[in-house]
């Protein structure tokens, strides 16, 4: 992004120094902020579903659509993100997003009907969409080259940490106030954000491009990325492709990006530039990247999901279990910030995704006796790695990329990111299940084989039918356990995994200079 001079310009007012000292870093708690808000949408109103469904006379499956409308529209917009900066500009388009998405949130929180609310989401999702990107991006723009680092290290935390608050803020507010609040706690901090963004960074300006929309390309997008996302969302419930509305997804999403493909590889003025992609160390970064994420984001779903539905936890108190990853992660994240720019980074994402797993597979001996400790002690250990995993190769990722395309590479970035934790939640969840069935079928037949738990309990005064339940219970609850340990197996190897495809990335050249991403 290249700086104006005094002079104003199209009814702006811009400077030709740079922010510095105090300015410098309000703006990137701004920016952060906004990524913050942007990603905690995608995982707080989870937990506020049956709250929502209840209040607003609608079943619980019609509920999840929520969920399901917001992910879609980011997951379109996100990977636009470089060609509307090149349009718009970066800080218009981040300004704008910022206080549309105040306003789609107070529409959320006053919507009287499920399809109001979720018409909103999809909208909220689609100005939601740019804000991880651009927030990055534009972060990197504005910090000197020494202090890229610090900065790369606060919008990575916020990137971590608030799918963890998610749940826990969700829970608390449907509990205590009300699921609209969910929605309306948004609108003063994105309108703030906004504020104070275009005030601070409207001196910074992008030489514009005025090339045409391509209509195609920004249509094919829309139908695969949209039919791709109600698959991943919508097949659990619907028993995959035993229905054939998944099937016609499924099918539609393979075409559609087939198709996508083609046209923007041959495109001149492409709506999203796949050209970064011959970039060997921005190529690998990006797998890595959704390979650890999607094992990670596997971990944080199957964690919550286990601990309500099996352990007794509420919703708050699973939040509160799994929010120390984000915690020790928050304190380690400043020193791996500036040692991802003294050394080779390869090495810290290696031992950062290698330890992950390690924590992974120490959960493997979980059993149903498990204290509050018991669980949060390995996900307050996993919390030191993280940083080590997504600080440097944030860094290695856009530092392999041409200057020019920052924006773009962000955008896609994110967007692979994001729909491999999507593909990790269906996944999961899934195999979960299954292996849930497929354990209580197997202890049914081993269970009290001689008759004793039965007897003991039958001459305690139980009902028959009583004592069936509860030898029921009893096997549900190791079955479950089973399942939740095999699971942990699968993403402690996937992580192993994913630490040693770094490796297939060059050593980095250059690091990320500061006004990098213009375009």
């Amino acid at each position: 992004m290249s700086q104006a001079q005094t002079a104003p310009d199209a009814g702006e007012f811009r400077l030709d120094a740079p922010l510095s000292g105090g300015k410098l870093w309000f703006a990137a708690i701004m920016l952060a902020a906004a990524n913050f808000i942007a990603v905690l949408n995608m995982t707080i109103a989870n937990v506020a579903v049956p709250n929502i469904a209840g209040a607003l006379g609608a079943a619980t499956s019609q509920g999840t659509w929520v969920i399901t409308a917001y992910a879609v529209g980011e997951a379109i917009t996100v990977p636009l993100t470089g060609w509307l900066s090149s349009r718009f500009g970066a800080v218009r388009v981040f300004v704008g997003s910022m206080v549309l998405f105040g306003v789609f949130s107070i529409v959320c929180g006053l919507a009287t009907s499920i399809g109001v609310l979720v018409v909103a989401r999809v909208f909220q999702g689609f100005v939601g969409g740019p804000l991880m990107p651009l927030s990055q991006t534009l972060l990197m723009r504005i910090f000197p080259k020494e202090k890229v680092a610090a900065a790369i290290g606060l919008w990575s935390m916020t990137t971590l940490v608030a799918p963890v608050v998610g749940p826990i803020l969700g829970g608390w507010l449907c509990d205590e106030y009300s699921w609209s609040w969910v929605f309306l706690l948004n609108t003063p901090i994105a309108l703030v954000c906004a504020f104070f963004a275009w005030n601070l960074l409207k001196r910074y300006r992008d030489n514009l491009s005025r090339n045409g929309i391509d209509v195609v390309g920004l249509c094919l997008l829309i139908i695969w990325v949209g039919s791709l996302q109600l698959m991943l969302d919508e097949g659990k419930n619907l028993d995959w492709f035993s229905s054939s509305f998944i099937v016609g997804l499924a099918i539609t999403a393979v075409v559609g990006f087939a198709a996508f493909i083609i046209w923007e590889w041959h495109e001149e003025h492409p709506v999203v530039d796949l050209r970064v992609f011959r970039h060997r160390g921005f190529t690998v970064s990006v797998l890595t990247i959704s390979l650890a994420f999607a094992a990670f984001f596997g971990v944080n779903v199957l964690t919550p999901l286990w601990l309500q539905n099996f352990m007794g936890y509420t919703a708050t108190q699973a939040g509160l279990a799994t929010a120390w990853t984000g915690v020790t992660a928050f304190f380690v994240a400043p020193m791996v910030a500036q040692a991802a720019t003294r050394g080779d980074p390869r090495k810290l994402v290696f031992a950062g995704v290698i330890w992950m797993g390690l924590v992974t597979l120490w959960r493997t001996v979980a059993t149903t006796d498990m204290g509050f400790w018991d669980i949060a002690l390995p996900l307050l250990v996993m919390g030191f790695a993280l940083p080590f995993f997504f600080i440097p190769t944030t860094g290695l990722a856009l530092a392999s990329v041409d200057e020019a395309e920052m924006d773009s590479a962000a955008g896609l970035m994110n967007f692979l990111r994001t729909l491999s934790g999507a593909f990790a939640t269906s996944l999961v969840t899934t195999a979960w299940d299954n292996e849930i069935t497929r354990n209580h079928a197997e202890l049914v037949g081993l269970a009290d084989a001689d008759q004793s738990v039965r007897t003991m309990l039958g001459q305690s005064g139980m009902a028959p039918d009583a004592v069936n339940q509860a030898i029921d219970y009893l096997i549900t609850g190791q079955a479950v356990m089973l399942a939740t340990n095999e699971m942990m197996w699968a993403i402690g190897i996937a992580f192993i995994l994913a630490a040693s495809v770094i490796w297939l990335a060059p050593r980095p050249g250059r690091v990320v200079e500061p006004g990098a991403g213009g375009h």
